[in-house]
């Protein structure tokens, strides 16, 4: 079970990251490393420092060090290298981000009645980034020609990677973890063998990405991966023992650490620096402690994010803003209530878990 120098070491955490927070955002204020944000309701949140990500990471390896006096390599320094080789893949795709690739057009409608661009249908008084190649090929006709639309705003987008070079980037960082050849190849009692290797380079991918997708509000990335954090944490100690729970523990209170400066409204976002790092951790913590499959089960919130948008991708759905929790906000759900639903949920399902699992 969860001891009270797990407990300390919770609340060491937590105030070792909050305060290398603030001095990494001093640093990049002083830098003008600024985040510009592409989604039209959140553009009041322009010159936030970003890549503050690497607050979470000062305050891990802190911990690691500090652990290392204990034992000489355990579960937790596994996992903090892996999460500052993640953060680097991370801080190149934030370095990227800040080159223009395009400007999008943002328009709002003024008439009174609704006017359908690309796959939306603007009611009066709604606005829309112009981005769907049918949005820019409508553009022209609608706005410049017949004037029921009304250009407001050109958003910068941000140059990004491939998805293709971004899977693979995360394949390479995945294979780090099997190379050392410590993940155990048993599941909740089912030996599964060799198989052990894909799955856990699938488990890190996936992870990865579904972080990434829900960084997109303040708080929001952070607040979900404490809560199963510290539901993993109380598995781990359950089932498998102090070893095990560690790194989630620390991860836990790194993350609530960074949320002293992350919480709405931010004063700092983690960029992928901290999206990548974070979803390598939890991920990388579940596979060395033996807790994938309720890991997985307590990131649920994420991972259905990231099915709904693959399903609009795949044209199955539409979604007028991607990802789920923009759509929500599109809609007029302000980002608090949406923040405090999905940590609200991340809760409850982690709550489940326990129960199911004999736990509590």
């Amino acid at each position: 079970m969860i001891g009270q120098t797990d407990v300390l070491i919770f609340i060491i955490t937590i105030v070792v990251t909050a305060l290398f927070t603030a001095v990494v955002r001093r640093e990049l204020l002083l830098a003008d490393i600024r985040d510009n944000p592409i989604v039209s309701e959140h553009r009041q949140k322009s010159g936030t420092p970003t890549m503050g990500g690497f607050g979470i990471l000062i305050g891990v390896a802190l911990m690691a060090l500090v652990t290392f006096t204990w034992n000489a390599v355990s579960y937790l320094h596994i996992m903090v290298f892996m999460m500052f080789v993640a953060g680097i893949f991370g801080m190149f795709d934030d370095l990227l981000g800040f080159k223009v690739k395009e400007y999008q057009k943002v328009v709002r409608n003024n008439g009174d009645e609704p006017v359908k661009i690309g796959l939306l249908s603007l009611q009066p008084g709604e606005e829309a980034r112009v981005a769907s190649p049918q949005a820019k090929k409508d553009y022209a006709k609608i706005v410049e020609k017949d004037h029921k639309l009304e250009l407001i705003d050109e958003i910068p987008i941000k140059t990004e990677t491939s998805e293709t070079y971004k899977l693979f980037t995360q394949f390479i960082l995945a294979c780090f973890l099997i190379v050392p050849g410590v993940l155990s190849t048993n599941i909740s009692g089912f030996e599964i063998g060799i198989l052990m290797i894909p799955l856990a380079i699938l488990a890190i991918i996936g992870s990865i990405n579904a972080v990434n997708l829900i960084d997109g509000m303040d708080g929001l990335a952070a607040g979900i991966i404490a809560i199963a954090s510290v539901a993993s944490a109380l598995y781990c100690g359950a089932i498998t023992g102090s070893v095990a729970s560690l790194p989630f523990v620390v991860l836990a209170g790194a993350c609530v650490g960074f949320l002293v400066l992350n919480h709405y409204p931010a004063k700092i976002f983690m960029g992928d620096t901290g999206s990548y790092a974070l979803g390598t951790g939890y991920m990388v913590a579940a596979l060395l402690g033996n807790s994938l499959i309720f890991s997985i089960i307590a990131l649920a919130v994420p991972i259905i994010s990231v099915i709904i948008s693959l399903l609009h991708r795949a044209h199955i759905i539409t979604l007028p803003v991607e990802p789920l929790h923009h759509t929500l906000n599109y809609h007029g759900m302000s980002e608090q209530k949406i923040i405090l639903l999905y940590w609200g949920v991340t809760l409850v399902v982690s709550i489940i878990a326990l129960l199911l699992f004999g736990i509590i």
